[in-house]
């Protein structure tokens, strides 16, 4: 059997739901007269009047998290690092950080839809910011002037030190060492690595991050991504420790390369019906709904899933296919399911 790219994790709560504070309501924050978080009031502030960026956000990521390196051309990758991306692609992720139970590193920053990095507790204060990881990592913000090290001893999270421009909270980090990924395709980088993260709270309920990367190990050119976060309201932080499902390896067999071998001829005239946009429909597999474009190009369909950049298509049948992303695809009257282990999701064809 062959585990596809998102690893289904069952977490076994040691408590009663009661007792794990997951409708806990968030004290202080403003709210609409049926009780519901009004998540667009003003953003608060601290005594110092600096922007609080203090609370639990989900990150939201559809883009960034899979693919780092989707704004680059393919030259602006180096070419031992297009070849690494490859490798860890066939081998369907199988050492991503999270299978192998080590921190993301810098993907923290970018990341979402992955269990224990999706939410962050970020508790501020004047001088230090933390912020907290389900997965029981961590990253300290230093904010008492102090200096990057010019030569650090690379570690799992890096350096972080702050600074604030105007009501934006500018963040700049070394010392990562080259065993973390960028993102969840596999996207590598060395130890030159050099993170620039600038946070602004534009109200109460949304966070809004750039993220410029600069690696001349690895890529041509520093470049910028654009992600975000929502207020988690009325929530807390669960922990999830990845060690407790140890065993997943034993299943993740195969390469990425078998979904061709099973592959069967299609008249292009049927593959061309199937091109178009799909939105995903309720219930979602995340916050907002995933985008799948599909196009056709030399007699071949080819899928991509929220500007992460096109893939081909393996077909099984006359409507069944196979290679997105590691999962299924089946055309259905008015749209496709994408299918996941957790079961078939809907997208309709706009």
């Amino acid at each position: 059997m062959k585990a596809p790219l998102i690893a289904v994790v069952t977490i076994a709560l040691s408590a009663p739901v009661a007792a794990q504070w997951l409708n806990q309501p968030t004290p202080g924050i403003p709210r609409t007269p049926d009780g519901k978080p009004n998540l667009s009031a003003p953003a608060p502030r601290t005594p110092d009047g600096k922007p609080d960026l203090s609370g639990l956000w989900l990150r939201i990521s559809p883009k960034y998290h899979r693919n780092i390196a989707a704004d680059l051309k393919s030259e602006e990758v180096q070419p031992w690092a297009r070849a690494l991306l490859a490798q860890r692609m066939e081998d369907l992720g199988k050492d991503y950080m999270n299978v192998k139970c080590v921190p993301l590193g810098p993907g923290y920053a970018t990341a979402a839809d992955i269990t224990g990095a999706e939410m962050v507790k970020i508790v501020q204060t004047p001088t230090l910011i933390l912020m907290l990881n389900p997965d029981l990592t961590y990253r300290q913000i230093f904010l008492d002037g102090r200096r990057l090290e010019a030569d650090p001893n690379p570690d799992w999270m890096g350096y972080s030190v702050g600074h604030w421009d105007g009501d934006t909270l500018v963040v700049e980090s070394n010392g990562f060492n080259d065993r973390t990924w960028l993102d969840h395709d596999g996207h590598p980088h060395t130890e030159a690595l050099r993170m620039t993260e600038r946070y602004r709270r534009r109200d109460i309920g949304n966070l809004d991050l750039e993220v410029t990367i600069s690696d001349p190990g690895a890529y041509a050119r520093p470049w910028t991504v654009a992600v975000r976060a929502e207020l988690a309201a009325d929530t807390e932080l669960i922990e999830f420790v990845c060690n407790e499902n140890e065993r997943a390896l034993e299943h993740w067999v195969g390469k990425a390369s078998d979904e061709r071998k099973n592959e069967v001829a299609v008249a292009v005239d049927i593959l061309a019906k199937y091109v178009g946009r799909y939105e995903e429909q309720p219930p979602f597999w995340r916050v907002l709904p995933r985008v799948v474009e599909i196009t056709l190009t030399d007699g071949r369909l080819f899928g991509e899933t929220d500007g992460r950049g096109k893939v081909p298509l393996y077909a099984t049948s006359d409507t069944s296919f196979a290679g997105l992303n590691g999962l299924g695809v089946e055309f259905i009257q008015g749209g496709l399911l994408v299918k996941h282990v957790s079961g078939n999701y809907r997208f309709a064809k706009k």
